[in-house]
């Protein structure tokens, strides 16, 4: 039975390495920075479009039918496909499932 065991341990030891090293790999913990890296993808889209040229404050809704952007400066033209490609390209989505209606000075959204 030992010579069967060398037999096996000599064919097959490489590749039983590499197992347990990936095993031990598997077990250590990794590090999340929680503090940097928003919660919700809305938080996310909403923290980059907020730091666009021309955009204010910024609320985002994501579903599975569409996003809903409101913010401030989407009354002009350039900022509102800016806006509708940042979006598109983040969710996936068509721009005919992305909605982005203007945030008004009082925290009202208009269309």
């Amino acid at each position: 039975m030992s010579e069967k065991w060398k037999s096996l341990w000599e064919q097959y030891r490489y590749s039983a390495l590499i197992l347990l090293l990936g095993l031990l790999i598997l077990l250590i913990p990794g590090h999340k920075d929680t503090a940097e890296s928003p919660a919700l993808p809305e938080d996310a889209l909403a923290q980059i479009l907020a730091r666009a040229s021309g955009v204010g404050e910024v609320e985002v809704l994501i579903s599975e039918t569409g996003v809903v952007v409101v913010c401030e400066g989407a009354e002009r033209a350039q900022t509102k496909l800016d806006i509708l490609s940042a979006v598109a390209s983040y969710t996936g989505f068509g721009s005919d499932k992305v909605t982005i209606l203007v945030l008004d000075g009082k925290g009202r959204s208009q269309k």
